[in-house]
């Protein structure tokens, strides 16, 4: 499953939700950022275990990456997240969150070829969500900053 959205938009709530169910019904999960998840990677194959890390991930059935696309990645970065998602895919399942639409991901993967590639894996057997509408954090302080504005 991808949730798509701008910041705000709750697509890390429901995600969360969804793990907190599966947790519930005996299915272990694993949360991570996609900043953690490649920095994970790097050390373990900077470290002469590239598989460890995957490996390890692999006891988890569900995993969750959040934030792809908040910070570029450079190649070295992108080749990890598609070494991960080739070994990963269609062995477990995995929910992943971005605010940016599919056709941004070459941008912030620094590679067009690398982008396909793990959208083609993504993509294959998974469910987009796009969620539309104003970040409620900027919601609630509208309301606030209106209430304070507005006094008396």
């Amino acid at each position: 499953m991808i949730f798509l959205g701008p910041p705000g938009v709750e697509k890390t709530h429901l995600a969360i939700g969804i793990g907190m169910e599966a947790i519930r019904s005996g299915i272990l999960v694993y949360y991570i950022s996609t900043v953690k998840l490649i920095q994970n990677l790097k050390r373990d194959y900077q470290t002469g275990r590239p598989v460890y890390k995957l490996r390890t991930y692999n006891k988890f059935p569900l995993m969750i990456i959040d934030e792809i696309g908040y910070l570029p990645l450079n190649k070295e970065e992108s080749n990890l997240l598609f070494q991960f998602v080739s070994y990963w895919y269609e062995h477990n399942s995995t929910i992943f969150m971005s605010n940016k639409s599919y056709s941004e991901w070459g941008e912030i993967l620094g590679d067009e070829v690398i982008a396909s590639a793990i959208l083609d894996r993504i993509l294959h057997h998974s469910t987009t969500v796009n969620i539309k509408g104003e970040s409620y954090r900027l919601k609630e302080r509208k309301k606030w900053v209106y209430l304070i504005q507005n006094r008396g």
